[in-house]
């Protein structure tokens, strides 16, 4: 089956029947409309995948239905079709982003064999626009440690199957990373990559969100939606935070994971699917399933392969090229050139405890890169709430307190050599802050500060 709705926009009732026919036999999904005006709330709300139209109709004729399909869907592909065309109303057409143009009496297997290549150039059109995003670099795994070398060799293993895997980690270790990867070195890498953040979804609408709903199927469903499901068709669907479901949403989860067909919300049509599915959590699901919190068919069901990603303060060794790529990543993303990091920094960070883990790390890096104004990162620069009285680095940074005072002791130094750089003009250094002058003014006085006059 392809699984594709094409839509027939024909006066002539019999040439709908007709199309209707050939094009179920090729396992299409077909839709025929008798004007072009019925045309348009049809695309609306079914989002067809191509749409067959008649140049010569009443009312609006096929070439006004056209300027008006282009202008809100300028992707869908659209076949024209015409008993008395031209080549001017060829070219006009062709002009106005039709696919083709096909003169009645139709040769039925000329209208396959254009489909065809229409919807194929739709699917190549979508795995340029997946090769485009930037997979080698923002999806590689980085870390010297065994864990995340073996880690490593255990994607290349497992990624071309198409098993199913369950990842487990702390908050911030790369889950979806990982799972990225695994994607991205699959035999669907070409197809979507679907991420579901379960723990987001209110509960009144996960069935929506997952395998869609038809128009008017509720308050609010103003026109047809394709689910998370629909949308991953072919390629991978990734259940973030499966944990967090309620166990009402895990049974629905299980449904369609093991029949692989689904119906939209309000809708009668079974609808297939084929996708494979990784999921992930930060939670102990042993520990859930005997507090009764997650249903046991469905970890047997996902546990197919089992992935541990263990926490940054357990392979700390991965610290090192793990600063080393975020520094080159936010260097080149702010369009300054890469800073080095001194010895006494790196240190530090390694004494880190990194309750956020790789993820924390992540975000001090673009910091620092963003407000270093010198060409090394030292451990000056390193901001005060990730000190501890001692000057090593701990816990106790999130004490709300000590979290407040080195705040706006980092903050009072920052603009202390912002003052200082730019000659204690205040307009120039709140320009370059982004920061409104009354503000900077409050602030500098609130901190006793005394630039130059301007």
């Amino acid at each position: 089956m392809n699984y594709k709705t094409i839509l027939v926009v024909d006066d002539e009732e019999s040439i709908c029947q007709s199309l209707k026919g050939i094009l179920t036999d090729e396992g299409y999904r077909v839709l025929t409309v008798l004007s072009g005006e019925e045309s348009l709330p049809i695309i609306q709300d079914e989002l067809p995948d191509l749409v067959l139209l008649d140049i010569w109709l009443p009312g609006m004729d096929g070439i006004e239905i056209l300027k008006l399909i282009k202008a809100d869907n300028p992707q869908l592909p659209v076949i024209m079709m015409s008993g008395h065309g031209t080549i001017e109303t060829a070219v006009k057409s062709t002009k106005l982003g039709a696919f083709d143009f096909i003169e009645k009496p139709l040769s039925l297997d000329k209208v396959i064999l254009i489909i065809r290549h229409a919807l194929d150039l739709v699917r190549l059109e979508d795995e340029n626009k997946l090769l485009r995003q930037k997979y080698p670099q923002e999806y590689e795994l980085t870390g010297e440690s065994r864990a995340i070398e073996d880690l490593v060799e255990t994607i290349s293993i497992i990624a071309p199957t198409n098993a199913w895997i369950l990842i487990m980690g702390e908050n911030g270790t790369g889950k979806e990373l990982v799972a990225r990867s695994i994607h991205r070195q699959s035999k669907r890498s070409r197809r979507p990559f679907i991420e579901v953040n379960c723990a987001a979804i209110p509960e009144d609408l996960i069935e929506s969100e997952l395998f869609g709903h038809e128009k008017g199927s509720f308050t609010g469903a103003t026109q047809m939606k394709r689910g998370k499901f629909d949308l991953a068709n072919e390629g991978t669907i990734f259940l973030d935070e499966v944990a967090d479901m309620s166990l009402k949403a895990q049974a629905k989860i299980l449904r369609i994971l093991q029949e692989k067909k689904f119906e939209r919300v309000g809708g009668t049509r079974l609808i297939e699917t084929d996708v494979r599915v990784i999921a992930a959590t930060n939670k102990d699901l042993e520990k859930e399933m005997e507090e009764g919190r997650f249903r046991p068919d469905l970890f047997y069901r996902l546990n197919v392969i089992p992935l541990f990603i263990p926490p940054l303060r357990e392979r700390k060794e991965d610290i090192p090229p793990l600063v080393k790529r975020f520094v080159k990543e936010f260097s080149l993303k702010e369009g300054k050139e890469e800073k080095g990091i001194a010895p006494e920094a790196l240190d530090f960070l390694m004494n880190h405890n990194w309750p956020g883990n790789v993820r924390e790390l992540k975000n001090l890096i673009e910091r620092l890169v963003i407000l270093t104004s010198s060409d090394t990162i030292a451990v000056d620069d390193i901001p005060p709430f990730f000190k501890t009285e001692n000057g090593r680095m701990g816990e106790s940074v999130f004490d709300s307190d000590l979290f407040k005072t080195a705040k706006m002791e980092w903050e009072k130094k920052f603009i202390m050599r912002k003052l200082q750089e730019n000659n204690g003009n205040i307009s120039k250094t709140a320009d370059l802050i982004g920061m409104e002058r009354s503000n900077l003014h409050r602030k500098i006085k609130s901190y006793g500060l005394e630039p130059k006059k301007e």
